[in-house]
């Protein structure tokens, strides 16, 4: 008895708290005298209280549309809180079933997509790091092993890094100007790690835990038109899961299987045809046709695509089983390779606009010809090469012995503290700026400009070449 008391005050505290810091009724919802008491919930209501007060209160500093995407954000978890409740309520629903549970996750998730389309604007960075966020709370859909997805924990991790590309972005960009913004991205990256990802290992490392004598979940039939009535009017729009512009074109289909589960909300298709992985009679050396085409929503939704390359149709495929070629690719924010090995290769060319993530280790990455490219990779053996290019933006999450750069006009390199060992070559190329972590785990990063201009002076029988030092580099 004396336990349970000490439970509903720490509770009523959490609930206090968040509502000082911002929070509305609606983000602590009441569901009941027992659900309070459940020790996953109250730990849910503590990652609330300590996680996303912070980025709220950090939101409210800096306005505008950054506060905007932070309340859906806020939202999101709100909706991800009573989906929990609901859990220990529900028996496990099928695939069908799940979607309709899920529905009003992907509804908000939708609104924050929608915020981050059309007209690019000054808080860009931000918007994506948060929507891009958001896919993390995808790790409720796992049922298992053959769902397609990633395990909860590995899911939540693996669905920041895309995230953390424009989180970064923000910390450089807003480092001397505004602590406010700085202070946001920390929060919001901690969110995420150490917040949900240590949630979710304390309470769901093997995913949500069903109700056994719960009520059954079933898809909503649908509704018949009537004769006289006006045609219905046009599916909802795409979820984050779903969108071309952010769904990512993996090289095992859907390997976050929870795509395919939002996807059937909206399509009416059975959910397990986006549950595939790349087999043997769809790679490249094995087919007909050669169109490169990986997943099936790329086949589905490249004929609508408003951008296309002129030197070729886009492709995204393991040639010969050796070497992953990504060409053509523009306006493709989500690109992902995570079925790779060591021993194969990566080149990606004539890309403009795009981001791709490679997971996992690979021989060498060869980026050339691009505009606008970014690339998130986690280890290399050999090397990574830029040539030809205009504007890339590079991320090494792990190791990388050597990055050269060639004939390239603007780079960024975000180096890890793993690889900051790597060797750095440079050739006719301009304004490259290497950025690496601070000594503290939440330190600023450090930026360096590499010269570009050199001094040469015949000296004692042969030249001498030194860097040409700017005042204030």
């Amino acid at each position: 008895m004396e336990e349970k008391l000490v439970q509903r005050l720490e509770s009523a505290v959490v609930r206090l708290e968040a509502l000082s810091t911002g929070f509305t009724a609606r983000s602590l919802p009441e569901n009941g005298d027992d659900a309070p008491l459940d020790p996953s919930i109250l730990a849910f209501d503590d990652l609330l209280g300590q996680y996303l007060a912070r980025v709220s209160a950090a939101a409210e500093k800096i306005g505008g549309q950054v506060l905007e995407v932070t309340a859906i954000l806020q939202e999101a978890f709100t909706v991800l809180r009573e989906l929990l409740v609901k859990v220990k309520q529900t028996q496990k629903p099928d695939l069908a079933g799940l979607a309709e549970f899920l529905k009003p996750l992907n509804e908000v998730i939708s609104k924050a997509n929608k915020l981050a389309e059309g007209r690019r604007s000054d808080f860009f960075n931000h918007l994506k790091a948060a929507v891009d966020s958001l896919s993390a709370l995808a790790w409720i859909a796992y049922t298992g092993k053959e769902c397609g997805m990633s395990m909860p924990i590995a899911h939540v991790e693996e669905s920041w890094q895309m995230a953390e590309f424009y989180n970064n972005k923000i910390l450089v960009e807003y480092k001397s100007k505004d602590p406010n913004h700085v202070e946001w991205a920390k929060a919001l990256k901690e969110l995420y790690l150490p917040g949900l990802r240590d949630y979710v290992k304390s309470n769901y490392p093997l995913g949500p835990v069903w109700s056994s004598t719960g009520k059954a979940v079933t898809a909503a039939p649908p509704k018949a038109p009537r004769p006289s009535a006006p045609a219905p009017p046009p599916p909802p729009p795409a979820s984050l899961f779903t969108s071309e512009s952010s769904q990512p074109s993996s090289s095992t289909g859907y390997k976050h299987g929870m795509s395919a589960v939002f996807q059937e909300i909206n399509s009416g298709k059975p959910v397990t045809s986006g549950l595939r992985k790349v087999t043997d009679d769809m790679k490249t050396k094995n087919r007909a046709e050669r169109t490169g085409v990986v997943g099936s929503s790329e086949k589905e939704t490249r004929t609508s695509a408003p951008s296309f390359s002129k030197a070729g149709p886009p492709k995204l495929e393991l040639q010969m089983g050796r070497k992953w070629v990504v060409e053509n690719q523009i306006g493709k924010k989500s690109l992902v390779i995570d079925d790779c090995d060591a021993k194969q290769s990566v080149y990606i060319f004539g890309c403009k606009d795009s981001v791709l993530q490679v997971q996992g280790k690979v021989n060498n990455i060869t980026v050339d010809k691009c505009t606008k490219m970014g690339v998130v990779f986690r280890d290399v053996v050999a090397a990574f090469e830029i040539v030809n290019c205009n504007g890339v933006e590079v991320q090494c999450q792990g190791s990388a012995p050597t990055i050269s750069v060639d004939n390239t006009a603007g780079c960024q390199l975000y180096l890890s503290k793993e690889s900051l060992g790597v060797s750095i070559t440079t050739a006719k190329s301009s304004e490259i700026n290497v950025l690496v972590p601070g000594s503290e785990p939440d330190g600023d990063w450090g930026e360096h400009s590499l010269p570009q201009q050199f001094v040469h002076i015949f000296k004692d029988g042969h030249f001498e070449t030194t860097p040409v030092s700017h005042s204030g580099g």
